[in-house]
């Protein structure tokens, strides 16, 4: 069975997912960021994430991204995850049952309706932000 794809914004995830992104991206999330084009023409980047059962563009701009990261207390004042996060314990997994998809781009039936392209993000310069049209 194929992943469902979900483009969501950081905000909006439930606790046990950001978690989840914090451990696949200790040293911060801005070095990691795709852009692609969405199925409105907007340029848009986001950060990729899979669980098991579903692939993640968790959108924000390079800007955002650095913010999320220095107005977070998980992170030390270098951006670096600090060593202590992983002992502190928290509930169950995550399995992705009930969450709300604010983008649901497939859910790997067909690819007729794939709309978006990633490149990888090569310098700060290509940041746009979510909401510009191009």
């Amino acid at each position: 069975m194929a992943k469902k794809r979900v483009v969501k914004d950081y905000d909006v995830l439930p606790e046990d997912i950001i978690r989840l992104v914090k451990m696949k991206y200790p040293s911060g999330y801005a070095d990691h960021l795709l852009s692609y084009t969405d199925k409105e023409g907007k340029k848009v980047s986001a950060l990729p994430f899979e669980t098991d059962d579903t692939y993640y563009l968790i959108r924000m701009t390079i800007l955002e991204a650095k913010r999320l990261v220095k107005e977070d207390d998980d992170y030390d004042d270098e951006g670096q995850l600090r060593e202590d996060f992983a002992d502190v314990e928290v509930g169950d997994e995550f399995d992705g049952h009930g969450e709300d998809d604010d983008d649901i781009v497939d859910d790997g039936s067909s690819d007729e309706d794939d709309h978006i392209i990633v490149t990888r993000r090569r310098d700060d310069e290509d940041d746009i932000p979510d909401d510009t049209e191009y």
